[in-house]
């Protein structure tokens, strides 16, 4: 069993931490709840935080030709500025941070369905987009790992934002050591799961991590860097996780019998045809891996790319995964 490293994760505080929400509220959130024990959460509620009270009259994003305006309908107070300001300090100060975990909807913390109004009362909603502090992360951290809760309940999408984001916290080590050969065993023992997002961008990595221009090390952690969340921009699909099945079960088809060969067939169909989570697949050739002794494979983060506490009891993957 792997021993992870804690993601700093900044989160939106009304989830679980603090009954800040306009209405008094405060979420309970199960992804929330289940990373307590994995992550280092560093809370905030922007609203709160420029001096909003709990609970407060709502605010909503309001259309101003292409941009849009933070306002108080009730109070007809401009809060735009007050946010931004806000959110330039907040997280130009944070030194070190691997991911962001936000509240859907709201007209701050919202990633992508934010409603923007036509007007500040009775208005028509005109388009959705992100809130005004996850917008200036978007600016600050294009990169970085970032979802909403609404989005998390999917299991696939899940799956892929703790992927990305234990892999960056564990390559926050490697970064501060600037060192090659910590680099390279990052990338050695990694290599199937890069495969599984996308091959030519392993390949892409390979050609960093080998450093033929022979540049300085800060160069080169940083040009990896750059590359590594190019690779997780989109989740693994289907496909893709079996061609890597597929590679893994070549170090083993020799010496497995013709049931255990036509066994492993099956339940590769079966993943194909979303009738089984890929952790099936894998159990399999995690086994083979002890079985047959193999060190290279069983260092390899594919098989447990985050903490197995991460997964809830209810997480099949049947039906939610890209082909």
């Amino acid at each position: 069993m792997r021993t992870f490293a804690k993601p700093k994760v900044v989160v939106s505080k009304c989830m679980e931490f603090a009954a800040c929400r306009y209405n008094g509220d405060k979420i309970n959130d199960p992804t929330v709840a289940r990373l307590a024990d994995y992550v280092e959460f560093i809370p905030v509620c922007p609203e709160v935080e420029i001096g909003l009270g709990t609970p407060r009259e709502v605010i909503r994003l309001v259309s101003d030709g292409d941009e849009s305006k933070l306002v108080q309908p009730k109070t007809r107070a401009d809060l735009t500025e007050q946010m931004n300001e806000f959110a330039h300090e907040f997280l130009g100060g944070l030194e070190e941070v691997d991911g962001f975990l936000l509240k859907n909807r709201s007209p701050t913390c919202g990633v992508s369905d934010a409603k923007v109004y036509s007007g500040l009362e009775k208005s028509p909603v005109v388009r959705t987009e992100s809130g005004l502090f996850a917008n200036r992360i978007q600016q600050l951290f294009p990169l970085m790992p970032l979802e909403d809760e609404g989005r998390l309940r999917n299991f696939l999408l899940r799956e892929h934002f703790f992927t990305h984001l234990f892999t960056i916290s564990d390559f926050r080590k490697v970064k501060n050591q600037e060192s090659i050969t910590e680099l390279m065993l990052f990338h050695a023992k990694n290599k199937y799961l890069f495969m599984a997002y996308h091959q030519e961008n392993v390949k892409r990595l390979g050609r960093i991590v080998a450093n033929h221009a022979h540049l300085a090390i800060e160069k080169v952690i940083q040009q990896y860097e750059n590359a590594l969340h190019d690779l997780f921009h989109t989740p693994a699909k289907v496909t893709s996780h079996i061609n890597v099945c597929q590679h893994v079960f070549g170090y083993f088809s020799d010496q497995l019998s013709k049931a255990e060969k036509q066994h492993f067939d099956e339940m590769l169909e079966q993943y194909r045809n979303q009738k089984i989570p890929l952790s099936s697949v894998l159990a399999i050739l995690h086994s083979w891996c002890h079985r047959f002794e193999n060190e290279y494979l069983l260092k390899q983060t594919y098989f447990e790319p985050y903490p197995v506490g991460l997964i809830a009891i209810s997480d099949s993957g049947k039906g939610r995964a890209l082909s």
